[in-house]
């Protein structure tokens, strides 16, 4: 049985870039192990780091981040997917960056994180052997992205990969921050073409992340439209050979 890894930053960013692609793997007989690496729950949040689940109208007393792992998990059982994999490394709020605004303008010199992830993603390549890879290209510019990006990149991983076209800071600009872009110029483009069975299987993950679907798209109504928009594509660039297994549009 090949295997599938998705690395996802945050709890929400697999289902919401290629969810009805993770879909499509499971159900053509693939093992799909989903991972988002920056998951940890810090006690007592303070400043911008509580106030990124205040505006979410979650008090201080929630452990925030224990609800969104609930969440991803909710998402990987609508996929299709085994349990997902849960990383205890710390989101940029926790890492010295104090606005909405310093997590989309570059990262800070003293950021630990794509150093940190290193020896993660390879123990996490070590564990799963992975026949295929799906990971974010960093549009929009999110810090914990472009750093996952810098740490796989770096990795050199031998196996295809698919970097994901990150949604939804694909659909709030029309020309979104894509620190990466000309590193990616030189991959093919794909398009994976879900049918409705894994279109509705990917609009019922993402809105299983119930924490952000307000936050992020008014509700979900707005999340609907958002998603429909899409056509049932998912876009991605390709390091190396696509495996079989995937309906191209």
């Amino acid at each position: 049985m090949p295997t599938a890894l998705a690395l996802s930053p945050h709890l929400d960013d697999a289902a919401f870039s290629c969810g009805g692609t993770l879909a499509q793997l499971a159900q053509g007989g693939w093992r799909v192990v989903m991972v988002t690496l920056l998951t940890a729950s810090v006690p007592d949040p303070t400043g911008f780091a509580l106030a990124c689940q205040l505006d979410k109208g979650l008090g201080p007393e929630i452990d925030y981040m224990a609800l969104r792992r609930d969440e991803d998990r909710a998402a990987a059982a609508l996929l299709g997917l085994t349990p997902p994999v849960h990383v205890a490394l710390t989101e940029a709020p926790h890492r010295g960056y104090a606005s909405a605004p310093e997590l989309f303008a570059g990262t800070r010199p003293d950021d630990p994180l794509a150093d940190d992830l290193g020896p993660v993603l390879a123990r996490l390549m070590e564990e799963a052997a992975p026949d295929l890879l799906l990971a974010p290209q960093g549009v929009g510019g999110h810090v914990d992205h472009v750093q996952l990006v810098r740490a796989l990149t770096a990795l050199a991983p031998a196996c295809p990969i698919l970097w994901w076209r990150d949604f939804p800071y694909t659909v709030r600009h029309p020309d979104p921050k894509e620190p990466f872009r000309e590193a990616f110029a030189d991959l093919a483009p794909v398009t994976v073409r879900l049918s409705p069975q894994e279109e509705a299987a990917k609009h019922a993950a993402c809105a299983a992340y119930a924490s952000q679907i307000g936050f992020q798209f008014g509700g979900p109504a707005g999340l609907a439209v958002r998603l429909s928009a899409e056509e049932a594509r998912e876009h991605f660039r390709l390091a190396g050979s696509l495996p079989d297994g995937l309906t191209l549009a």
